[in-house]
């Protein structure tokens, strides 16, 4: 079986079976999920949790193989991913998640307090990269807590970069700091997308981090959790090492 795409002006043809071709079939349906706006369809227990499917089990793996004390989530949105964060920690009996957005919008604050999993969520409201805001996440990390960061709010290189180098020191090591949504600089060219995404994206902040003395001493990419191909998520799970 054949696929043949054109696009920017080239002509490609794969063996669909191939790995080329489970690489081309991939990053089409990645496209496709941006265009349609797919993850808005996904909700935990009742509340949007605007992940890719895929990603939103790749989390699971990595909470349960971590089992942090403190995951730090800047871009809260609905809630819903705080939400399937602490329902993991519900089962293993441990643990808080700290949200973060710069704006909290009352129905939504109000349904993550209503929720039979919101006694496992703290909600700070404010710019993720001001001072008071990172003040305030720090106040729910005790000595020794091990600690998940994932960044996921604004998404333009120069946030996520600046997120980068405030929140890695919270990450305990062995533990990880996640930087989603990468995949912004393979959608720039979907009808709904932007030019400026294809360089001005996380996955770009990632690349530059990860090329830096900091990056290459303190971190690790670990492609285990971007297996499956679709992914929002490219390069973005980054391992603290242990010997730090």
């Amino acid at each position: 079986m054949k696929l043949t795409l054109e696009a920017h002006g080239q002509t490609r043809t794969v063996d669909v079976f191939s790995q080329e071709g489970l690489e081309m079939v991939s990053s089409l349906w990645v496209k496709l999920y941006a265009q349609y706006k797919l993850t808005h369809n996904c909700t935990w227990m009742g509340v949007p949790i605007i992940q890719f499917p895929e990603d939103i089990m790749m989390m699971e793996e990595l909470i349960w193989k971590v089992r942090p004390d403190v995951i730090v989530e800047c871009g809260f949105a609905h809630g819903g991913s705080a939400l399937f964060y602490g329902s993991l920690m519900e089962l293993m009996g441990k643990g808080i998640v700290v949200g973060v957005d710069v704006e909290i919008r009352p129905y939504n604050r109000i349904a993550v307090q209503n929720h039979p999993m919101g006694h496992r969520v703290r909600m700070v409201e404010g710019s993720s990269i001001e001072a008071d805001t990172i003040r305030q996440v720090k106040s729910f990390i005790r000595p020794g807590d091990k600690v998940v960061v994932l960044l996921d709010s604004n998404h333009s290189k120069e946030h996520v970069a600046r997120e980068i180098e405030l929140y890695r020191e919270f990450v305990s090591p062995g533990s990880y700091l996640v930087v989603m949504d990468g995949a912004q600089a393979f959608v720039w060219d979907m009808p709904d997308g932007k030019q400026e995404w294809k360089d001005d994206n996380p996955l770009a902040a990632i690349e530059d981090f990860m090329a830096s003395a900091k990056g290459q001493d303190e971190f690790e990419i670990d492609e285990h959790f971007t297996r499956l191909f679709v992914t929002s998520n490219p390069k973005a799970y980054l391992r603290r090492k242990t010997g730090r």
